[in-house]
């Protein structure tokens, strides 16, 4: 398995140390406008490859990506404190356009995962670049805040986070929606377990988990900077799923043709993932207001979309 990432900042970086202490992939390369910098990032994560199985760290030209299996992007510009991910719209619409030429010229059978942001309208205007099938471009989604939710639930109830399944979906933004109406740990519904468990949930302690979750970033953001780990973790995890055709489900963004009235979008939905890139999307009941918060969601990422279409298509 060749894995290439585009962009060797903390989010490039510390994902193709997670695909090599993963062992995920047998080739790694990173790719970056600031060649002295991807090569640096190279060889330092080289110098750990003793410590996990052996993987090939290198970094390169676009034409090092040949062939690869998995191309990951990550470049794009950096969200700054105060700042949110609509606003480098326009700046990663550019940069973009660039990329993925590159990509399609020498990896064209290759499976797409973009991470940049806004993520859910890059990837839509990563379709439109590269003319891949839909089911080769997946975006990370809320696979980061499905994370994020699960581990805080978790951390609350006093379990294993991965014995939480709760879901967040739409956007990968300020206007995602944290599913509770079918949140269920050890196969029980979230809100009958906290109360077994004398850990009751209510509106106060749901409305602080919405903003934990849906403001983490901008938390981490103000306190170091930036984000790279979770991500990092979450990008690995896709490409393992990818490279053993697990068929594992993820809440990653993908192309909807329609859902919740709205035609040709991507958002995030639990999504079965296997060595072909997105197999099946699946649309889980959700509750009337779950069904409003999520139609605004996905909205937002539509108007957000058509104006970065506008803006590629004047390039």
């Amino acid at each position: 398995m060749k894995i290439s990432v585009i962009g060797a900042g903390g989010v490039g970086s510390a994902t193709a140390f997670a695909l090599m202490m993963r062992s995920v992939a047998g080739e790694i390369v990173l790719v970056d406008l600031n060649k002295s910098r991807a090569e640096a990032e190279a060889a330092d994560i080289a110098h750990a490859t003793t410590f996990s199985n052996a993987s090939r760290i290198s970094a390169g030209d676009y034409d090092a990506i040949k062939d690869s299996n998995i191309v990951i992007i990550t470049a794009g510009a950096n969200q700054k404190p105060g700042q949110t991910r609509t606003d480098l719209l326009a700046v990663n619409v550019k940069i973009f356009t660039s990329i993925v030429h590159e990509i399609v010229k020498y990896a064209p059978n290759c499976i797409i995962i973009v991470a940049s942001n806004p993520v859910d309208v890059m990837a839509n205007v990563t379709l439109e670049l590269s003319g891949f099938p839909k089911e080769r471009v997946i975006g990370s989604g809320t696979v980061l805040d499905t994370s994020r939710f699960r581990a805080l639930l978790g951390e609350y109830l006093g379990v294993s986070p991965q014995s939480v399944h709760a879901n967040v979906l739409g956007e990968h933004g300020d206007s995602e929606v944290l599913v509770w109406s079918n949140a269920e740990a050890a196969a029980v519904n979230v809100m009958k377990f906290a109360k077994d468990t004398n850990k009751p949930i209510d509106e106060k302690f749901i409305a602080q988990m919405n903003d934990d979750v849906i403001n983490a970033a901008y938390k981490i953001i103000n306190g170091k900077g930036s984000t790279f780990y979770g991500i990092a973790g979450c990008l690995s995890r896709l490409c393992r799923a990818i490279s053993k055709d697990e068929r594992a489900i993820f809440t990653v963004s993908s192309l909807q043709k329609e859902v919740e009235g709205i035609k040709d979008v991507y958002t995030s939905y639990p999504t079965i993932i296997g060595k072909h890139g997105i197999e099946t999307v699946i649309y889980p009941e959700l509750s009337a207001e779950e069904h409003k918060a999520l139609k605004k969601s996905i909205s937002t990422i539509k108007e957000n979309s058509v104006e970065a279409l506008k803006i590629l298509r004047k390039n």
